[in-house]
């Protein structure tokens, strides 16, 4: 009869302790289904865990809307698609034909109006994010392009890196490159500082270096990795920038004009790139405390800034995990992989 009166009381709506001898307690709902309750939830996901699925190639590059509201995620099946952050994480529109090839990096404009993809078709594409449109499509490069850069302040710019050895600087205003820097090897990253008057690259010769775009020049050459650089990321302050490379190492750079001779501050390790050779990006989280990077190993890797130390490194993925991003907003990672799919999980603030 004690079973009966508990499955009883569970269709009112009262918890029942259950006779385990772990002492845990589970909860009924009215349909007397158990509910196990599991760690506090942190953000306001439907669920711990999203998986988004659609894609039907690699998926190169996925970011959040500066709203926090939505994604775009974008890569070898030339398509970009939009999700939605909250709910069920519907796809709710998809943009066809806005490349011939490849999408290798998408970014956003400050305000999420509008943002910018690159392409092994040899094109910057412009697309207003309200309607999907292509707005302008920049043409200039003789190679594949590998990544993009927008400005934070004054006009809207946006630079751009390729193989053919050029970094090019488009104001959206004007048709054709406004600036072009000619460098002596393939380029396979970029960012802008945060004064949007200089650029960080990266490529196949292993260094970092700041561009003057006023006089494009180089103004500082940072040397420390052993390979290729797969990633930049820009802090939120605008002091410290962040490099992934072929090296399997994380870099944390300062790249303010008075810093200290020893300009590389941290080194982070644990993951890995591979035989496939992607371009594996990094990020920073809003507040600047921890950074995050893809990995071939199948893993999302996060790390805590002061310390150095691996966080996280969390499974799920199939294929290599080609962009890892924080929420704006919330305690949410967001990785894109080649395995055609997105995960979004809550960690801990």
């Amino acid at each position: 009869m004690a079973a009966l009166s508990d499955i009883r009381a569970a269709q009112l709506g009262a918890v029942v302790p259950s006779q385990r001898n772990d002492s845990t307690v589970e909860v009924y709902n009215q349909h007397a289904v158990a509910i196990h309750e599991g760690p506090p939830r942190t953000s306001n996901l439907f669920s711990p865990i999203m998986l988004l699925t659609g894609h039907g190639g690699d998926i190169h590059s996925a970011k959040f809307h500066p709203s926090g509201g939505a994604i775009a995620s974008t890569g070898f099946d030339r398509e970009i698609f939009f999700w939605k952050v909250y709910g069920e994480c519907d796809n709710y529109h998809v943009i066809k034909g806005g490349h011939a090839g490849a999408v290798l990096d998408l970014q956003f404009n400050t305000d999420g109006s509008s943002f910018f993809t690159v392409s092994t078709d040899k094109t910057v594409g412009m697309f207003d994010f309200e309607t999907g449109e292509r707005v302008k499509r920049m043409k200039g490069h003789n190679a594949i392009v590998n990544a993009c850069s927008v400005s934070r302040r004054g006009d809207q710019i946006v630079a751009s890196c390729s193989d053919d050895c050029t970094v090019k600087v488009w104001d959206v205003r004007y048709r054709g490159a406004a600036k072009t820097l000619q460098l002596n090897y393939q380029v396979t990253s970029i960012a802008f500082d945060d004064s949007s008057q200089s650029v960080v690259t990266g490529g196949i010769d292993n260094d970092l270096k700041v561009w003057d775009l006023r006089n494009e020049k180089v103004s500082m050459e940072l040397h420390g990795h052993t390979d290729t650089i797969t990633g930049l990321a820009l802090n939120k302050e605008g002091s410290h920038i962040l490099s992934n490379a072929m090296d399997s190492t994380l870099r944390m750079w300062d790249i303010r004009p008075y810093a200290p001779t020893e300009r590389c501050t941290q080194i982070f390790t644990g993951h890995s790139h591979g035989f496939e050779k992607n371009l594996l990006r990094c990020s920073w989280s809003p507040g600047g405390d921890k950074v995050a990077a893809g990995s071939a190993d199948r893993d999302v890797c996060i790390w805590d800034v002061a310390s150095g130390q691996l966080l996280y490194k969390l499974p799920g993925h199939a294929g290599s995990v080609n962009d890892v991003q924080f929420h704006p907003i919330e305690p949410i990672v967001m990785s894109c992989s080649s395995d055609k799919q997105i995960y979004l999980g809550e960690i801990r603030p």
